[in-house]
């Protein structure tokens, strides 16, 4: 587990253990409405016009409340729950060191496919299906490659190679891109009042650095442009980029040389 993958296991243990603890407080928010409600004999009415009427709806207002809040912590429980399984599964990110090697691996993986199957429609095409088992689909598969579709279309549809291109193309210029990074070294940019702007290539982030604590309105400006405070960095930083890069001569009201 490297670096990248060590913070998201972090990240995916904090919100587990904040689902469990909810769920713990719903669980027994739950067992208080019931309690609540179990004072009250079964079937019996608000005594109208009676001088407990006004402390029995009030009574019977909070089981109510009391019930809504046990089903909402639950609901919150499961939301944590989902967004702890959902890390790290939305692909392959920059910010992971190991990303060009995952993303040229997925490329290798995805080319390997766009070429078996415009083998596989050139062999259905010249009626070779022997070919198809050369080319290692079984027989199931073949099958299914054989068995015409809603359109009476056999083998691969053109859309299935389309979607794939699509991917190769996108893919193959995020590995350009996290190239050019990794040829890219850390730059560090000093400003007037001891202010630096910091390329961090490592980090993938664009820092900003002061001598001490912004005023209200820096800070502003700073959050207005996506800088957030990392205390772990001491710096204000977001993603880099070319777009990170304008935004902070921005937001430190300063051109952009």
């Amino acid at each position: 587990m490297n670096r990248y993958e060590a913070k998201q296991q972090r990240r995916r243990d904090r919100l587990e253990q904040r689902a469990a603890r909810i769920e713990t407080e719903g669980a027994s928010t739950h067992a208080r409405a019931r309690a609540m409600a179990d004072a009250i004999p079964f079937g019996q009415p608000i005594l109208i016009g009676h001088h407990s009427e006004k402390r029995d709806r009030n009574y019977r207002a909070k089981i109510v409340g009391t019930f809504r809040k046990a089903f909402e912590l639950n609901d919150q429980a499961k939301a944590l729950q989902a967004r702890a399984s959902a890390v790290g599964s939305a692909g392959v990110s920059s910010d992971d060191p190991d990303a060009l090697a995952k993303l040229q691996a997925k490329l290798e993986k995805l080319e390997g496919r766009q070429a078996l199957m415009r083998d596989a429609n050139a062999a259905i095409r010249s009626g070779d299906h022997d070919e198809l088992g050369r080319l290692g689909f079984s027989p199931s598969e073949i099958a299914g490659l054989l068995t015409p579709d809603y359109l009476g279309r056999i083998g691969f549809p053109d859309y299935a190679l389309k979607n794939n291109g699509a991917e190769i193309r996108r893919l193959r210029k995020r590995v350009a891109h996290l190239e050019a990074a990794a040829a890219a070294e850390t730059k560090t940019v000093e400003l007037p009042g001891g202010i630096r702007i910091v390329e961090n290539v490592e980090a993938n982030r664009l820092q900003i650095f002061f001598p001490g604590k912004p005023d209200d309105a820096t800070r502003a400006r700073l959050k207005a442009h996506s800088f957030r405070w990392a205390p772990s960095e001491g710096a204000w930083q977001r993603h880099l980029g070319n777009g990170a890069r304008w935004a902070a001569y921005s937001a430190l009201g300063i051109a952009h040389p």
